[in-house]
């Protein structure tokens, strides 16, 4: 059984920066590509980011020079390193494994299957 534990939300002010970190069970990452994802209330969920089994990246348009997507297969962790965060940024961040091969990934895509319990990121004066 594949488990996701996200961490390291909080508050922050506009322009501030926060690291984000996907825990992942056993040898996830050595089979499963890696999304991103938020979700704000009243609003769709988003991909914003995925990284591939061989560590190719990709971002939606709406954080691409803001947010970095990493990974460290030795600590089962994938990270998001958030810069320039700003109140539209604000929404309950998730991460999930893709359901494709793993080599590729899309950040717009939804179809993935099993999901973490999401961390809150919260921007405001």
């Amino acid at each position: 059984q594949v488990q996701l534990v996200e961490s390291g939300g909080g508050l922050v002010q506009p322009g501030e920066s926060l690291k984000l970190s996907c825990v992942a069970s056993g040898s996830t990452l050595d089979y499963y590509a890696i999304g991103w994802f938020r979700q704000a209330p009243g609003k769709e969920r988003e991909g914003i980011s995925c990284i591939t089994t061989t560590d190719s990246t990709y971002y939606a348009d709406s954080v691409k020079g803001r947010f970095t997507i990493s990974k460290n297969n030795a600590k089962n962790t994938v990270y998001l390193q958030m810069y320039s965060l700003e109140p539209e940024d604000t929404a309950v961040y998730y991460c999930a494994t893709d359901r494709g091969d793993g080599a590729t990934c899309q950040p717009g895509r939804l179809d993935h299957d099993y999901w973490g319990q999401g961390t809150q990121v919260t921007v405001s004066s």
